[in-house]
């Protein structure tokens, strides 16, 4: 999955840790990153966070993809950052999985994300 993920591998958004249920992304902000205030951008950040549900959602060896995900931006984030993102499943009834991420700059946190999967068994795993 990580070497057909060509928008995360784009962004510079690096595969840390999968296991059953979870997974850490990390990613340093870089100029393409930040937006006109100069901190990094909202979309890297939900991109970020969505790569984790990804491989959290995934690590259970049936396709699933994201159905949904609302994203809360508490504080900004500076170019140079070291972005941590961790995603932790909290439920999964039948197909549908529900995954907290929390986006770290060091210790704080910068965004927290909550992400709804749905598994597609017909889906071939990406190659």
């Amino acid at each position: 999955m990580e070497r057909a993920d060509a928008a995360g591998r784009g962004a510079g958004v690096r595969l840390l840790d999968v296991g059953p249920g979870r997974a850490r992304v990390a990613m340093t902000v870089e100029a393409r990153h930040v937006n006109g205030h100069g901190i990094c951008h909202g979309g890297y950040l939900f991109l970020l966070a969505d790569a984790a549900l990804a491989y959290a959602s995934n690590s259970h060896g049936t396709s699933a993809v994201a159905s949904g995900a609302d994203i809360a931006f508490l504080r900004p984030v500076a170019l140079g950052a070291e972005l941590v993102a961790e995603a932790v499943e909290r439920a999964m009834t039948g197909r549908s999985g529900l995954y907290d991420v929390t986006v770290r700059d060091g210790d704080a946190a910068v965004a927290e994300f909550r992400g709804r999967t749905r598994q597609v068994p017909g889906l071939a795993p990406p190659s």
